[in-house]
């Protein structure tokens, strides 16, 4: 999420993601009447009771196909054909007997009454070997809550529902699919391993509150292909505890950039390292390649091990910025005192052209200096014309070759 007002109030959702999920761990029920008895079994919601009007709600049916799927052994397939199924809040909870598959051809929409929500909206834990592809779409029908998100007004308030969550989920895929309109977060990945999320449209205006695009934390093995993203908030943001993670193919814009925190704002926060963003596009956002960490951190933690490589900025805000000095709201006292180092960053071939004049900025804690960050062929020129390109660096060590000469920070 962003640095500003709008854009820092999402991030202490993954304190909240992590609190809201233990003790879900019951297995499939596989007493189900419906439930597939061999090896392999497909479930069409629609031959379950769905309605694909979009105004009955199909809530049952796509459960009944869940409890069904993942009593089965062999391939399970989950059928949601073409048509628009408005549905409430699901719990898709494994371990699952076999491998199951949610094909999307058609519309899920979510239902906008506030009171059936007890957390998100479709949430899927402990299912190993998933894979949700398609071309249809999960609308999480955001503009009918937005105004409900007082999120902007303080900094403790009400979640309102992600849309996709997905917990504990390893060697799983996302695929094809369009996530429109989520009331908060769009996906949200957590403690998994080994994830692909691949050829993904994510849509949301970009004054849309806290709808970020794909959030992680605590996960390792994300890789994120030739992907889509317009939202409010962060395309893409990678919180604590994250390693291994491999983005390629990724347009962002409009939103808040591609992040790496915000770090250290809770206890036992852990590192991010091994991150990798390669042949990206990011258009019109408000920041571009950011890593930021509390001022007053909570928590000792390493970002590092960070590459960005092939980056192309169109009128994107704050093209590179690395801000030790987050402090959303005034919520930190700003001492300084920061407990996060960061290290080993580098960008290279990062060009194009900037809607700030400060295509750089290297905001590091005087305490705990970033180090060994490195810049090459970084060319990003600000379009504007009331004032020049310029680079703000503090407390900032690495090196720079082949970048324009205002950028140099070294």
């Amino acid at each position: 999420m962003a640095c500003t007002g709008n854009a820092m109030r999402a991030f202490f959702l993954l304190a909240f993601v992590c609190a809201a999920h233990a003790g879900k761990d019951a297995p499939a029920k596989d007493g189900d009447a419906k439930a597939a008895s061999g090896p392999g079994g497909s479930f069409d919601i629609s031959k379950l009771g769905a309605s694909g009007d979009g105004k009955k709600d199909s809530t049952k049916a796509v459960q009944e196909a869940w409890t069904s799927a993942c009593g089965g052994t062999g391939k399970q397939t989950i059928l949601i054909p073409k048509g628009d199924y408005l549905v409430g809040p699901l719990n898709f909870t494994g371990p699952c007997k076999g491998d199951v598959t949610i094909q999307v051809d058609g519309n899920l929409l979510a239902t906008t009454d506030l009171s059936q929500y007890k957390g998100n909206w479709i949430e899927i834990l402990r299912v190993d070997n998933l894979v949700i592809t398609g071309k249809g779409k999960l609308d999480g029908q955001g503009p009918a809550v937005w105004s409900k998100n007082s999120c902007a007004k303080k900094y403790d308030c009400k979640i309102l529902p992600n849309s996709l969550v997905l917990d504990y989920v390893n060697n799983g895929e996302v695929s094809g699919i369009t996530l429109l309109n989520a009331k908060f977060f769009h996906m949200n990945v957590f403690q998994c391993k080994d994830m692909l999320i691949k050829d993904v449209t994510v849509t949301a205006p970009g004054d849309s509150p806290n709808t970020d695009g794909i959030h992680m934390g605590d996960s390792s093995g994300v890789t994120i292909e030739n992907t889509v993203i317009g939202v409010g908030d962060d395309c893409i943001s990678i919180g604590p505890g994250t390693t291994k993670v491999n983005i390629t193919g990724v347009t962002c814009g409009p939103g808040h950039g591609i992040s790496i925190g915000s770090l250290g704002r809770y206890k036992d926060e852990k590192d991010v390292t091994d991150i990798n963003v390669k042949d990206c596009t990011l258009k019109k956002t408000s920041n571009g390649l950011r890593i930021k960490a509390y001022e007053d951190a909570a928590s000792v933690l390493t970002a590092s091990k960070i590459h960005y490589e092939n980056i192309k900025m169109e009128d994107s805000s704050n093209p590179i910025i690395i801000d030790m000095k987050y402090c959303p709201n005034k919520i930190c006292t700003a001492s300084g005192a920061s407990k996060v180092t960061v290290k080993d960053v580098s960008f290279k071939n990062v060009t194009g052209t900037s809607a700030s004049p400060e295509a750089v900025s290297l905001l590091c804690s005087d305490k705990i200096p970033c180090t060994g960050v490195t810049m090459d062929n970084v060319k990003v020129e600000y379009s504007g014309k009331n004032n020049k390109t310029m680079a703000v660096c503090q407390n900032a060590k690495g090196s720079a070759t082949g970048c324009l000469k205002e950028l140099a920070c070294f």
